[in-house]
């Protein structure tokens, strides 16, 4: 077997085309604008501009530093700092300048914090569907170690 790596073309239908117009600025501009983080950025997402391109994005919520350090994910591990109180706000504001039908949303893991994050993650999902009552969620939370008691700290 030949172990040595080729310097041949890639073939058309594996290229990825990086969109640089049209939705994909507005996205990138809304993000920017209101200091929110996707996993499309974070995570070196190599889909970013198509689904950017058409007008949709993966918010990342409670910051882009995340206190564990997995192999498989490109998100920066460190001490992260303290959750941003507006920033469900925020996401609710960008999801309807959006007009988003469906929005889906992570986390970094936060082992720093007493409940792990569960609290936030909660009031996050109550701040969109105020703001958005038609929207549907699709919420990827972390494992948040396993611990079944944190559904008593969010209230109802």
């Amino acid at each position: 077997m030949d172990n040595t790596i080729s310097n041949r073309r890639k073939p058309e239908w594996l290229k990825i085309k990086l969109a640089k117009d049209g939705e994909y600025l507005k996205v990138k501009k809304l993000m920017r604008q209101e200091g929110l983080h996707t996993i499309c950025e974070s995570g070196d997402c190599p889909n970013l501009g198509e689904c950017w391109s058409r007008g949709t994005a993966t918010f990342m919520i409670l910051g882009d530093i995340c206190t564990r350090g997995c192999k498989f994910c490109a998100v920066t591990t460190g001490h992260p700092l303290p959750p941003d109180t507006e920033e469900a706000q925020r996401i609710a504001r960008s999801i309807k300048l959006m007009r988003l039908k469906h929005c889906v949303i992570t986390s970094v893991d936060r082992d720093d914090l007493p409940d792990l994050g569960a609290g936030f993650w909660a009031d996050t999902i109550r701040t969109i569907k105020a703001e958005n009552p038609t929207v549907t969620l699709e919420v990827l939370i972390p494992d948040f170690q396993g611990k079944t008691w944190l559904r008593l700290l969010s209230p109802k």
